[in-house]
């Protein structure tokens, strides 16, 4: 008597199909996953760096600034580049090291084909003593957006008052699913 040990053909192919029915369903929903958790953190580390200049700037009694920084160590307005954290003593948005300025922390660049943006080309957030922010039109919202995936861009909200808000996620209506600041705007990248 013969015995066989093994699979069938037919029973290979059943497998196969049902194989690459699941894998089909279950890559985009990888995708989108590992997305959401890239934008998560993204906005979680920016967040924590705002509240470490303000928390800075109220503990040491001096102006605290946010901002990414050109070759001059200026601070500029692409918020792509590493952003750091720094003892703004003049309040001039400018890391002068000579003037007894420090770094506090720093973020590292963002992936090069996402955006992050603030407000209309502002050049950075300084916080004085008090953690407000310094002057007249430094509030506004970052935002987030990863490539190809506007539905996950995320925001925080800065406040004159130099209080930090997360956006939220509409949860009904036509832009369900999507976040918006605290006004009821969608986040969006121009």
């Amino acid at each position: 008597m013969n015995r066989y040990n093994g699979f069938t053909l037919i029973e290979v192919l059943v497998s196969l199909a049902i194989l690459t029915s699941l894998t089909a369903i279950g890559i985009p929903s990888l995708l989108d996953f590992t997305v959401k958790l890239k934008v998560d953190n993204e906005i979680s580390h920016l967040y924590r760096l705002l509240l470490t200049a303000r928390n800075s700037a109220i503990n040491s009694g001096q102006a605290t600034t946010v901002c990414p920084l050109d070759k001059s160590n200026q601070c500029s307005s692409d918020w792509s580049k590493p952003l750091y954290v720094f003892n703004d003593i003049n309040d001039n948005k400018q890391f002068e090291p000579n003037n007894n300025e420090k770094v506090i922390s720093m973020k590292a660049a963002i992936n090069e084909q996402d955006k992050l943006q603030y407000g209309k080309n502002r050049i950075g957030v300084t916080y004085t003593s008090t953690g407000h922010l310094s002057g007249w039109g430094q509030n506004g919202t970052f935002k987030y957006c990863p490539k190809n995936h506007a539905n996950k861009s995320r925001g925080i909200i800065v406040a004159t008052s130099g209080r930090l808000y997360k956006s939220y996620q509409a949860t009904k209506g036509k832009h369900k699913g999507k976040d918006k600041n605290r006004s009821g705007t969608v986040i969006i990248c121009k």
